[in-house]
């Protein structure tokens, strides 16, 4: 999956902090620590040494020792302030009071006690500094799901207990199936169950939103090991590889989507390679950026795209 900028910007910071703890890493320590190729450890460092506080001249940017670097060592000579500990505004303490009770009114019952003691603790801490400003804040996260089906989740969760779903694809199948919950996790937009699936003896991610019922059974789940990352959709292999080029401007699409790879062009388009398994699920995306389609590979697919416009467009037609 194309790594959203968000990702990237954390993990810049963290490295920050981390070369300012360490005196001189190689490259190939940094990529082991966050994670990823010796490759982007080297773009991340490149964009960093042009990165800094305002003014933007030689001494106001973050700086490496070059001859290190050469080297494959990594030594930070400047942070530009980048490792002082933040000082919040009201206005930031107060956003965060309000993100921070919201995730406890809405999610605190489905976290485990470790992380829930954490949330609390961090809640505490920062409502105590903010003063009289927070005593004002008073907001609800809405999991994106039916009443009792959140509530039956949260009890799964809560008491470790087996759930029986009803659930509704991307391509409107419905399915009832036994899970092992695991955790409950979220993105910009949606909700979703990350749960051991019985039926298909796998992880799996359930959008909360299209889970049309819950059931808590009389049975206890079992413990399963999960990879790293399980809880960011990312099709299997078996999916069909699909080439979307897109403009510019369809860039979010890149950072949103589980893909294979990503192709830029001097143009500023790119293209994306994506695994469908479920063709109504891509059909509904290139709809959403169609202004910012210029090629879709195979053409068979772009036929099938330009069919349900077509029929959506006749739809549109009878009912005027």
């Amino acid at each position: 999956m194309a790594e959203r900028a968000s990702d990237r910007l954390l993990r810049m910071l963290g490295m920050i902090t981390y070369l300012d703890r360490h005196e001189g890493v190689p490259v190939e320590a940094i990529a082991e620590q966050f994670g990823v190729t010796t490759r982007q450890v080297m773009d991340d460092i490149d964009t960093l040494w042009v990165t800094g506080t305002p003014g933007y001249y030689p001494h106001d940017l973050i700086d490496f020792d070059a001859a290190s670097y050469e080297q494959g060592v990594v030594r930070l000579t400047e942070s530009r302030g980048m490792t002082r500990p933040l000082r919040l505004g009201a206005r930031e303490a107060v956003a965060l009071v309000a993100a921070l009770r919201a995730v406890e009114a809405a999610l605190g019952d489905a976290m485990d006690p470790e992380r829930a003691a954490v949330l609390r603790s961090a809640l505490t801490k920062l409502t105590a500094a903010t003063g009289d400003a927070a005593a004002a804040v008073d907001v609800q996260l809405s999991v994106d799901a039916a009443p009792e089906v959140a509530a039956a989740v949260a009890t799964a969760l809560r008491h470790g207990r087996r759930l029986h779903l009803r659930y509704v694809n991307a391509s409107d199948v419905t399915t009832e199936r036994d899970v092992d919950p695991i955790r409950l996790v979220t993105d910009d937009e949606r909700s979703y169950l990350l749960a051991w699936c019985l039926l298909v003896d796998g992880e799996r991610l359930f959008r909360v939103d299209r889970v049309l019922s819950a059931e808590v059974l009389d049975a206890d789940a079992e413990d399963h090991e999960v990879p790293a990352g399980a809880e960011v959709f990312s099709p299997g292999p078996e999916g069909e590889l699909v080439t979307l080029h897109l403009t510019s401007q369809g860039r979010w699409v890149a950072e949103t989507t589980p893909v294979d790879a990503v192709r830029n062009h001097e143009d500023g388009s790119f293209e994306m390679d994506v695994r469908v398994v479920q063709h109504a699920w891509l059909r509904h995306l290139v709809l959403q950026v169609a202004d910012d389609v210029l090629e879709i590979r195979p053409a068979r697919i772009a036929q099938e795209v330009a069919a349900a416009a077509r029929a959506a467009l006749r739809a549109y037609g009878e009912r005027i």
